[in-house]
């Protein structure tokens, strides 16, 4: 906003100065241009008229911050967050503040609150400047029982869902979701059955398979077919550059499914968690697997009602302690769709689009070997085709089998290198016959 704009709402404050939205425009509009002394004042009076206003507070903390006036940028922070423990803004903002101050612990811990509450906030730059200074002054972010108890919360607030889609949503894989309905669905169905029998409801399940398979959606499908709670763990949300700290996050994640049970508890990419021990160099590695191996055992802790999925594209990297009893008992090879997936899928994918007249028969058969994600691509090909013509003409202009066998032509399955690598691990590394689906989907005999 320029100059002249600031004016015209001064000018216009004169005949309404109770006006508060205008108000707060006049804040931002100083504040954006840099006029971080005149923001500070208008932010003030602004405050007078909406004393609960929180984004009125944060907007005035920035100003002190930009004008290095750092007790009163946290002064004002610390009243914000009185209010609302959950505002991740104000958490990075803290950090700022504590970081131009040399105060490297605290501001380490209130950028961990800030990502942990909204990963969007994540600034790479911020956090290469942050880890240097942590380096440097060789201080060591401690984690209090306090900050153990907000990561609990963080984790139940932010990360727990409710999945809407069910099998029903998930074109083929029928032999997948038989193997699910056996350790899951059917057991929370019949729980007085299992019981009598000696069998705890819940478990492990690993899916491996090429990329775009759809392991992830299965996974969640699963969960929103029994209605139970659904928590997607990545990577970045257990390891932590201090020692110790993942095996804390490992633990963290896994109470917040047992306090949530039934739940279904997904790994993406597991063997980034759980390579293979004797391939490490260093022993943090091998302390997480541990941790893990511990959690996924439930001996100290109760994994009732708790199902364990976890993905991998990979298989032939994870430890082989994941596949004993009890733990990842059933490997579950999730291979391209076949025919009838394909046309279900396709189908889905262009539910609601303009598609006119498709023969999805005929494209099922000129896509073998192609995954869901190739699919979709396919499928987004054929319609960006579309959109000039249509744009040029003023109106929609359907797409058709022809575009759609014309994008099949521009996007090949991205499956068969996976394959070439998969075929090696299945003809000689596979003496307990863990691959032999991979040899049967190749059509190879042993």
């Amino acid at each position: 906003m320029n100059q002249e704009q600031i004016n015209s709402l001064r000018e216009a404050l004169k005949f309404s100065p109770d006006n508060s939205s205008l108000r707060k425009l006049l804040c931002d509009a100083l504040f954006n241009s840099g006029n971080y002394a005149e923001a500070e004042i208008e932010y003030k009076n602004a405050i007078q008229l909406s004393p609960n206003d929180i984004s009125l507070k944060l907007g005035l903390s920035n100003c002190f911050y930009f004008l290095q006036k750092y007790s009163a940028t946290q002064v004002v922070l610390e009243e914000i967050l009185e209010v609302d423990k959950s505002n991740a803004a104000a958490y990075f903002l803290l950090s700022k503040n504590h970081l131009a101050q040399n105060e490297i612990q605290e501001s380490k811990i209130n950028y961990d609150k800030a990502i942990a509450l909204n990963n969007q906030l994540k600034d790479s730059s911020y956090e290469n400047e942050l880890n240097a200074q942590v380096k440097e002054s060789g201080a060591a972010a401690t984690v209090s029982a306090g900050d153990d108890e907000f990561v609990d919360n963080i984790l139940l607030q932010s990360e727990i869902e409710k999945p809407k889609i069910k099998f029903s949503d998930v074109g083929g894989m029928e032999a997948m979701k038989e193997e699910i309905a056996l350790k899951v669905i059917h057991p929370l169905n019949n729980p007085e059955i299992y019981k009598a029998f000696g069998k705890k409801i819940g478990g492990g399940i690993l899916f491996y398979g090429p990329p775009g398979c759809g392991k992830t959606m299965l996974a969640r499908a699963t969960a929103g077919e029994i209605n139970a709670n659904f928590i997607s763990v990545g990577i970045n949300e257990v390891l932590d550059m201090w020692m110790g700290n993942s095996e804390k996050n490992l633990h963290n994640i896994f109470e917040a499914a047992r306090v949530n049970a039934p739940c279904v508890l997904f790994f993406d990419e597991v063997d980034a968690l759980g390579a293979s021990r004797s391939d490490m160099r260093n022993a943090s590695g091998r302390f997480i697997i541990n941790q893990f191996l511990d959690e996924l055992d439930g001996v100290k802790y109760s994994n009732e009602g708790v199902l364990i999925l976890a993905a991998t594209n990979c298989p032939w990297y994870l430890d082989t302690a994941f596949r004993r009893p009890g733990r990842f008992d059933r490997i579950v090879f999730v291979q391209p769709p076949d025919a009838k997936a394909r046309e279900e899928i396709l189908k889905l994918l262009s539910h609601e689009k303009p598609f006119e007249n498709i023969d999805f028969a005929n494209i099922s058969k000129l896509t073998e070997e192609y995954s869901g994600a190739d699919l979709k691509a396919v499928v987004d090909v054929a319609i960006e085709s579309k959109l000039p013509e249509s744009m040029k003409q003023g109106k929609i202009i359907p797409v058709t089998t022809s575009d759609l066998k014309n994008a099949i032509t521009k996007h090949k399955a991205t499956t068969k290198e996976w394959f070439a690598t998969a075929r090696n691990y299945a003809l000689y590394s596979n003496e307990s016959g863990l691959y032999d689906d991979i040899l049967k989907y190749l059509k190879i005999k042993k």
